[in-house]
């Protein structure tokens, strides 16, 4: 899932082959790295690298119409401190075109090549870091979205001595005349410098507002209610000790998360140290009935997962986050119905609804909620945010059924600043005007381009199918058909398959296990987050706190068009189970228009082939214990307990197709693969999932489950919307023909909606709300409760 990037196009040799290469990437729904670059060379000066990368900028969304949301630009950064003197504004140059490009060029992107910019210091990893990270402060405070460096040599700006700092930044900034001397001359004494970290302990002995800064800032809780009281002693009124060093430390919190040098574990971990101060606090505020008007939350956040949706890590992160920045938030939990959410903001004055979804129906859904409040008549911010939304989605989709302001949160650490914007009498008119003239050009530019001229017919892409070679194909026959259920598996073995990179994702750590352990900038927070996991993976396992279970199926199978029929039995007369699967359509010059049913051999071919099916949990329990550490204000266990529950479904899903290859179908009886080339899919077949790129539509699931007996044999049941619970769940199918790959379906027409709607037998309206982020053409909306 996402979006291919080509690396790189210019017009170094004129327009015609710049309009032809880009006209190609468009045609395949690809971003484009653009360099500043034409016919007479690289851009070296400011007023090149924004005059070329404006002209690139109006052909390209001119004459080619390509997204202005997809174009990269690399402005060029050039080495500095070179002795030439030429050469000493170019990283000025560069940040400064990098405002103007994200000021003139709306929606654009702009990247660039950290590294080259230290080139002149080769050799000096230590001045090179402090380089990198000093330029990368000044360049995204500029507008930079992206970079190439050397994560081996990237230092955290907030721990480069003072000293070093101001010399590196006057050689970056070029603010005095001898600044490349004066880094010269301590850039020997830099060289092979080791850095050691020294336990500090002194803190204990500071004043105790110093104290409870320090432990809000470190995540410290073994002292908080300790020091609480001490400082509860102190003051009048309990609710001054929240009003003072306990804000004054979140403030100190979230200053350190906006500015990039504190990260999302360690927020979580100052979160859990102020809501046990807090919690010590209560009963005295209570008791002394002085709570105080003054020094009150920002604002009030009332915030939900959609109906029909059970996922809430990221939207609990996002919760604890604001709850950092002196938010009120009101968490009603998952599956909630928008009339509780509505009710709820009416109720408790809230200032913001935040709407929160992982599955592509929670998508409609939250169009439904944005409805219902231009309905009932709210005027209150609506935040969209979860793994499946989108800006353009947003825009395009819910924004248009709500008069109120509507802002698409990417992620826990924009969060914040959408809030403050929002309850900010002196930004909120400004920054909801930008919002939506940003919002109402996504869709401008959607609705121009969303002629089906782009896609082929479905006909025409069932003609371009993937070619499979069934002459000299055999399936193999599974050892084991029909159902199997494992229950009470054993954690410690799935804990062998755990993919641990999308662990560190969870909390916002960037970068690939186990290199991502070492990363200069995350390395530190992740080794902290990585010990805390294995701690308690180890409990999980030894204490029994979750169990494991699953179940798969395989079945006789042939592909009739586009679906997959599943039989009783090996004599194939008579039909268990109609899987049904969709097309690509976009037009390409080179390449098929693969379904995943091109790889299950078609009926009238005469050939015996199989498919699979399976469903895991590793979530029974997780509610019940998460509860648990909710309840002793400890937000942090109970995220990392969620995010350790969702590896370990993970793990289970691929331990399992590792069984069903091996042993249980045993096309690859004598595989004998390391669990990185596992991770990395070295092996034959796949296992797509309802819901996912390949083959996106949830509505695919009850039958699926229906085939398994899920909830049965596994104690897994959907929702309304088909989303699994528990939580921590996955499910899908097993290909295992030695071509079948992955692959995006991207956006389909209405001809293939409503072949599809038929093959199906529902409306074509309904199948629209199931596919709606799939769909190549607008389709109407349909009132709530309706289809």
């Amino acid at each position: 899932q996402g979006k291919g990037v080509v690396n790189s196009i210019s017009l170094k040799e004129g327009e015609a082959p710049f309009i032809a290469c880009a006209r190609e990437v468009l045609k395949f729904g690809a971003a484009v790295v653009v360099m500043a670059f034409d016919e007479k060379g690289q851009a070296d000066t400011l007023a090149r690298k924004v005059a070329i990368c404006t002209r690139a900028y109006r052909i390209l969304t001119g004459t080619v119409g390509f997204p202005a949301e997809d174009i990269i630009f690399d402005p060029n950064i050039f080495a500095i401190a070179t002795g030439i003197e030429e050469h000493d504004n170019y990283a000025v140059d560069f940040l400064e075109a990098t405002r103007i490009i994200k000021k003139t060029l709306p929606h654009a992107h702009v990247s660039g090549g950290v590294s080259n910019l230290s080139f002149s210091f080769r050799g000096n990893d230590p001045v090179r870091e402090a380089m990198h990270a000093v330029f990368l402060y000044h360049a995204v405070q500029a507008g930079m979205d992206m970079g190439i460096v050397n994560a081996g040599q990237l230092a955290v700006y907030a721990e480069i001595p003072p000293d070093i700092r101001e010399r590196v930044e006057d050689v970056i900034l070029n603010r005095r005349k001898d600044a490349t001397e004066r880094l010269l001359e301590v850039a020997e004494n830099l060289k092979g410098a080791r850095r050691e970290k020294i336990e500090d302990t002194a803190w204990r002995d500071g004043p105790v507002e110093e104290r409870l800064t320090h432990a809000l800032v470190k995540g410290i809780a073994d002292f908080v209610v300790a020091d609480t009281e001490e400082a509860r002693r102190k003051f009048p009124h309990a609710i001054e000790v929240i009003e003072g060093p306990l804000m004054d430390g979140m403030n100190v919190v979230g200053d350190l998360f906006g500015s990039g040098q504190m990260f999302l574990p360690q927020v979580v971990k100052s979160a859990r140290v102020m809501k046990q101060a807090v919690a010590h606090l209560i009963p005295y505020i209570e008791a002394e009935k002085a709570a105080s008007g003054n020094g009150g939350p920002k604002g009030r956040v009332v915030m939900a997962t959609v109906k029909g949706d059970v996922h809430d890590i990221g939207k609990n992160i996002v919760g604890v986050v604001l709850q950092c920045n002196n938010f009120d938030v009101i968490d009603l939990g998952v599956m909630v119905p928008y009339e509780k959410i509505l009710s709820t903001a009416r109720e408790t004055k809230a200032d913001m609804i935040g709407l929160s979804g992982l599955i592509t129906p929670s998508l409609e859904e939250m169009a439904t909620v944005a409805g219902e409040m231009e309905r009932q008549g709210f005027t209150l911010p609506l935040l969209i945010g979860g793994a499946t939304t989108s800006k353009v989605h947003t825009a395009v989709k819910i924004a248009p059924n709500y008069n109120g302001p509507v802002v698409h949160v990417v992620d826990a650490s924009r969060a914040v600043g959408v809030a403050q914007n929002l309850v900010s009498a002196a930004n909120r008119e400004n920054f909801v005007a930008d919002v939506r003239k940003d919002y109402n050009g996504i869709k401008t530019r959607f609705d121009a381009g969303e002629d089906e001229g782009r896609l082929l017919s479905i006909g025409d892409a069932r003609a371009n199918r993937f070619p499979v070679d069934w002459a000299g194909y055999a399936p193999a026959a599974p050892a084991v058909t029909g159902i199997r259920a494992f229950a009470d598996y054993d954690l410690a073995e799935l804990a062998e398959r755990i993919d641990w990179s999308p662990f560190f994702q969870t909390w916002e750590l960037k970068g690939a296990y186990p290199a991502i352990l070492d990363d200069p900038k995350y390395g530190a927070s992740a080794r902290e987050l990585w010990r805390d996991a294995e701690a308690m993976l180890k409990q999980i396992i030894d204490g029994r706190w979750l169990t494991a279970r699953g179940v798969i199926g395989l079945w006789p199978a042939n592909a009739v068009g586009d679906d997959v029929e599943l039989y009783t039995d090996d004599g194939r007369g008579t039909v268990l189970e109609t899987v049904h699967f969709l097309r690509q359509q976009m037009k390409k010059t080179r390449g098929s228009n693969f379904c995943l049913a091109d790889f299950v051999a078609p009926k009238d071919t005469g050939i015996a082939d199989w498919m699979g099916g399976f469903a895991v949990t590793a979530g029974i329990g997780c509610d019940e214990r998460a509860r648990e550490f909710e309840k002793a204000h400890d937000d942090y266990q109970s995220i990392l307990l969620k995010a350790l529950a969702d590896r370990l479904a993970e793990a289970f899903a691929e331990r399992l197709h590792e069984r069903v290859r091996r042993e249980f179908w045993g096309y690859a009886a004598d595989e004998t693969l390391t669990n990185a080339e596992i991770i990395a899919e070295k092996y034959r077949g796949i296992r797509p999932a309802p819901g996912y790129p390949a083959c996106p539509d949830h509505s695919e699931k009850p039958a699926l489950f229906s085939l398994l007996a899920a909830q049965q044999n596994a104690g897994i049941r959907l929702t309304e919307s088909f989303a699994m619970w528990p939580a921590a769940s996955v499910s899908g199918y097993y290909i295992g023909h030695p071509e079948a790959r992955y692959f995006g379906l991207g956006k389909i027409g209405r001809d293939q909606v409503e072949d599809y709607a038929r093959r199906k037998g529902v409306g074509s309206p309904q199948v629209e709300k199931w596919l709606a982020s799939n769909l190549g053409y607008t389709a109407r909306r349909q009132p709530a409760g309706a289809g």
